[in-house]
């Protein structure tokens, strides 16, 4: 019996199968049309002639030959076939949810396609196409999302992919674009310019040496200008000699040394220095200060200091002469900048230097909260009796009104309303007619006594008051400064009041006499004109603008243990309300002095309250003094009040203290032995 290899029976067995699934689909593909065709005609039968029905079938097969574009017959039969079959729709539905699990994984690329099979398959549902646009936004989004961390990684390859499969996502994306082109341009700028390119560029700069990497070790004893070329020579470097370099015989014996290491050892060796010429090529000669002025190359360079005050600046240009010997150093204030001249390594020295300072600074965001709380309120209650009460002669007053309206009184009389004696009626009539009026009988009166002694008590008007005014504002200022360590902040709330302190006149009082002008004659109109000017002088006022309102000035000293000591300058300038000379007086208060505070804690570092308060009362005299009855009369009580609270909260943003204090150390020094 033959065995076959592994390998090939496989195959085989692959090669059958297939052959079998063939004869399979061939077979259902054979009888799917039969089946079709002859329930179309037994639909169509009953309605055509023996003959016709008996070539149907072939017809039929014809027409399913035929191409797809051919319209039906009917638009019910189109839109029959627009809409999708049922087992279709059922599988875009499983298709849509699994898609949205799918979608829940922030798998979004996999929803995206099952949204868009299911879509395929039931055409007339559009949440299926909208699932498929949103699934796509996203994907396009985490790929970018994606792409943006690999360029901080510095990963470009997986950045370029990332996009790229974005792009194919969606290639109408603008930010997808956008990123493409910001990877084009980074790979531009970091392609090497050619050399005529780079010379056209800018000035030159400093030349930096190429020396061969690796270690090396050394083991001569020769002269100095013999050691000197071997060293550079070892490391690829070809060093020239000047001739203050002496032939003095040395030893150098040092194992594993890097060219730094090497050249280091060489130059304490030999007392000599070297210059770059290009990035093969030095010269060497003797460490003298005439030497290095005359081969070192120096280098000017500007350092821009914002934030910094005068004396800051001025210490960093003392720093640079002193410490780093840069006596080509200019300090100008105005523009916060240090504009230093040395070679390179110096430069690079300071530069660390000044880097470290400043970042060594501590920051401290400061929160000023301005809390401003006014309430006035204004109430009048009780009844005011009368104030005065009037006495009258009832003849007299009578007499008075009779015979201030006598043509009134003819007129009652003529018409008989009243008799010419019937005093009282006609009062009576004039009162009630309302062409005669009296304030004495406003209020009512009380009469007593008879005849011509006939008097009346007239009491003055009576008041109940029942009113309340009250009105409460509050404002809150939040601000914020960020500030350095020993940095100053002011904030300033209020406003600016114009203040006159003096006024210019503008034309002379004295006209000079001129001939013609002045005097009478052929001008005197314009005399007359010129006279009117100089009798009246325009005054222009001197105006300064006083700040009206709060100043505080704030400045931070971050210790040791983060608690931050504030330096605190409070003003608070306000109009008194009088003037003098027409000039207003100002009320200030000013505070100043250190509060220590924690980080992150706020504190109420300025509270102030006034308040004022007044009461009349409107009464009898002894009536109204009587405990309980002072109530009843008219009381007018009128309050004002307003706080201001000023909240400080420092945070510490930036430290460079060690937390708590240093580790004390001791020292001790062993005893001599005897």
């Amino acid at each position: 019996m033959k065995t076959c290899p592994s390998s090939t029976c496989a195959s085989l067995l692959r090669t059958w199968q297939g052959m079998a699934r063939y004869w399979a689909a061939a077979v259902l593909l054979a009888m799917l049309p039969t089946a079709s065709l002859g329930q179309a005609a037994n639909q169509a039968a009953p309605n055509l002639p023996g003959p016709a029905a008996a070539n149907l079938p072939a017809q039929t097969a014809h027409a399913a030959d035929a191409p797809t574009t051919a319209k039906p017959a009917s638009g019910k039969d189109e839109k029959a076939e627009k809409l999708p079959r049922s087992s279709d729709r059922r599988r875009a539905v499983k298709l849509f949810l699994e898609a949205s699990k799918q979608f829940e994984k922030v798998q979004f690329e996999e929803a995206m396609q099952g949204y868009e099979e299911a879509a395929k398959l039931d055409p007339t549902n559009r949440d299926y196409a909208l699932a498929a646009e949103l699934a796509r936004s996203h994907a396009v989004t985490a790929l970018i999302q994606a792409a943006a961390k690999d360029r901080i990684r510095g990963d470009a390859a997986a950045e370029r992919s990332a996009l790229e499969r974005a792009l194919v996502l969606d290639p109408r994306n603008i930010q997808v674009t956008e990123h493409l082109h910001e990877l084009g341009d980074d790979a531009v700028r970091g392609q090497t310019p050619p050399i005529y390119e780079q010379s056209t560029n800018g000035i030159g700069g400093s030349i930096a040496l190429e020396p061969d990497r690796g270690v090396r070790s050394f083991h001569v004893r020769t002269d100095q200008r013999s050691a000197i070329q071997q060293v550079f020579k070892a490391f690829g470097v070809q060093a020239t000699v000047d001739d203050s370099v002496h032939f003095n015989q040395v030893r150098l014996d040092v194992d594993d040394a890097t060219f730094a290491q090497a050249t280091q050892i060489l130059g304490m060796l030999t007392s000599s220095f070297y210059v770059p010429l290009d990035a093969h090529r030095v010269l060497v000669a003797r460490d003298t200060a005439e030497n290095r002025k005359q081969f070192e190359r120096l280098e000017l360079e500007t350092i821009y200091l914002p934030g910094l005050a005068t004396a800051q600046l001025t210490e960093v240009g003392t720093l640079a002469k002193t410490v780093f010997d840069l006596q080509q150093a200019a300090v100008d204030p105005s523009s916060g900048t240090i504009t230093v001249r040395a070679p390179a390594s110096t430069l690079d020295a300071f530069n660390a230097t000044i880097r470290e300072l400043l970042d060594g600074r501590n920051q401290v965001l400061l929160e000023v909260d301005l809390i401003q709380l006014a309430h006035t309120s204004a109430r009048n209650t009780g009844i005011e009796p009368p104030q005065s009460v009037t006495a009258i002669n009832v003849y007299a007053e009578e007499q008075s009104i009779l015979n201030a309206n006598q043509s009134l009184v003819q007129q009652i009389i003529s018409s008989g309303l009243a008799a010419p004696g019937d005093t009282l009626a006609i009062l009576g009539i004039l009162l009630a007619s309302g062409q005669v009026s009296s304030s004495l009988l406003s209020n009512g009166i009380a009469l007593f006594g008879g005849g011509l002694t006939a008097s009346a008590l007239a009491p003055g008007s009576m008041k109940a008051n029942i009113s309340l005014n009250s009105s409460e504002s509050r404002e809150l200022e939040h601000m914020q400064l960020r500030l350095g360590d020993d940095e100053e902040g002011t904030v300033k709330s209020g406003t600016r009041y114009p203040i006159q302190t003096s006024s210019i006149s503008g034309l002379p009082t004295n006209v000079p006499n001129i001939p013609g002008l002045t005097a009478a004659g052929t001008s005197s109109s314009l005399a007359s004109l010129l006279g009117s000017v100089g009798n009246s002088a325009a005054y222009l006022p001197q105006v300064e603008y006083q700040d009206v309102g709060l100043t505080l000035k704030a400045r931070p000293d971050v210790m040791r243990n983060d608690d931050v000591a504030l330096k605190i300058d409070l003003k608070i300038d306000a109009l008194s309300g009088s003037s003098i000379n027409g000039n207003p007086i100002l009320d200030s208060r000013a505070y100043s002095g250190v509060v220590t505070l924690r980080k992150g804690e706020g504190v109420v570092v300025v509270s102030e309250l006034d308040g004022q308060q007044s009461r009349a009362i409107s009464g009898v005299p002894g009536l109204s003094e009587i405990p309980g009855m002072n109530n009843v009369t008219g009381n007018d009580l009128q309050k004002s009040g307003s706080t201001l609270l000023i909240v400080m909260t420092p945070h510490v943003i930036r430290g460079t203290h060690a937390a708590g204090h240093s580790p004390m150390m001791r020292i001790e020094r062993a005893p001599a032995a005897h």
